[in-house]
């Protein structure tokens, strides 16, 4: 099995669990075989001396698919 990495950023005005199920959800609408999520980053947004989002970097693997030429 080969797996390919790919880094994406979540965003959520909830929570940093939300902003890493946001990006998942969203990735899995295009990739199939999601295998696993590393975050690598957290930050946060500040605004008026709060947190107004929590935005997370995430690598994401997923296996390559094996296709056969026809």
């Amino acid at each position: 099995m080969v797996e390919k990495t790919i880094q994406l950023t979540g965003t959520s005005t909830n929570s940093i669990e939300d902003a890493v199920n946001i990006a998942v959800s969203r990735a899995a609408v295009t990739i199939q075989s999601i295998r696993q999520v590393r975050v690598v980053d957290i930050n946060a947004v500040i605004e008026n001396g709060a947190v107004a989002q929590w935005r997370v970097k995430v690598d994401l693997s997923f296996a390559v698919q094996d296709r056969l030429h026809e």
